[in-house]
């Protein structure tokens, strides 16, 4: 699966090859040239000894990206999850578990493919939202992946292992690298001058690349990793759903976001027609306060808005009776039979 890594980045670009964009030499452009020096140095010491990685009995599909911030994983996750059911398969989902409330080194098992067994605090907010989203999925979460993966292949009789967040992730072995990449990374530089982690040569370790946006999005992507097998992620919006027990009513919404790229959130909104009076930004897993609610819930007395709308991830640290409504979100990969085709000759 990895014969054509050796000369894959001499197919991309100049700019590709050397992990991002030429940086004027100030002191912030020679600490992104020793951070994107390092990660690769990690990255080719790993290539080079496959049989440093630990290896699950289960086949391992891992989906992560090279920037910081939000690219659009947590669906996609979801996404293979419901294929891999489709197929028969029982998959599990492994997750780190990143800014839980209560954290520790163990495993906790948020949900058991059969009940929800963990609050938010303990799962942090991305493996709670696909926990609630895909009752029969196992997840677990824990910063050793690999002791997760044990828990769910012995415990849980899990068939297929979904890793989130996973790309660099090196020590834990992988049948497919699935890596989600917007084609605006394509102009970033790496930490810590810009948002990649890693610089754009790595992209040539993925077995395949997913770009969410255009199809001439996905045709830039393609040019700069010719070798690579590169598909097209399509967000699909669903009614809003409320969080509580009222009815969802009205569209002039205060939005409320504490993601990587909350202006994307208030704009696709405004495409679906509603009318955002108020935009309330809050940085990525922000935990709501007392205060925070009640300054929101006074911008919806102050602007005379309908309700409050924020995003699915956004919503599991919510509590219900603020009334609030969710924004859901799936994510379609096209084109599907060549994708479905693609996956299942490697799991």
């Amino acid at each position: 699966q990895r014969h054509h890594l050796a000369g894959a980045g001499r197919t991309a670009p100049a700019r590709a090859a050397r992990g991002g964009p030429t940086l004027p030499r100030d002191p912030l452009s020679v600490l992104s040239e020793t951070y994107r020096r390092a990660a690769h140095l990690r990255r080719s010491w790993y290539e080079r000894h496959p049989q440093s990685r630990r290896s699950l009995d289960r086949p391992v599909i891992s989906v992560g990206n090279l920037s910081v911030g939000g690219s659009g994983k947590t669906p996609v996750v979801a996404t293979l999850a419901r294929m891999l059911l489709e197929w028969g398969e029982r998959p599990a989902i492994l997750s780190r578990g990143y800014a839980r409330r209560r954290g520790g080194d163990g495993v906790v098992v948020v949900s058991d493919g059969k009940s929800l067994l963990e609050p938010v605090e303990h799962s942090g907010d991305e493996p709670q939202m696909l926990a609630r989203a895909l009752p029969q999925v196992p997840v677990l979460v824990c910063p050793d992946r690999y002791l997760a993966g044990r828990l769910a292949e012995r415990q849980l009789n899990c068939s297929v292992l979904l890793l989130v967040d996973g790309f660099q992730h090196l020590p834990l072995g992988r049948q497919v690298d699935v890596l989600v990449m917007p084609a605006r990374d394509l102009e970033e530089a790496v930490l810590p001058s810009a948002r990649l982690r890693e610089g754009l040569d790595a992209a040539c370790s993925a077995h395949c690349i997913l770009v969410p946006g255009s199809d001439e999005d996905v045709t830039r992507v393609s040019a700069s990793f010719e070798r690579t097998p590169v598909f097209r992620v399509v967000r699909r919006y669903e009614p809003l759903r409320s969080l509580g027990s009222s009815p969802v009513a009205g569209s002039r919404v205060v939005a409320v976001a504490a993601i990587g790229r909350p202006q994307r959130f208030f704009t696709v909104l405004r495409e679906l027609g509603y009318d955002v009076v108020r935009e309330v930004p809050f940085s990525d897993h922000h935990w709501f306060t007392v205060r925070d609610l009640e300054r929101i819930h006074a911008s919806v007395r102050e602007s005379g808005a309908d309700l409050v709308v924020t995003t699915e991830k956004d919503g599991v640290r919510v509590p219900p009776q603020t009334g609030w409504a969710v924004l859901p979100m799936t994510a379609g990969i096209e084109p599907p039979d060549r994708f479905s085709s693609w996956l299942r000759e490697r799991v």
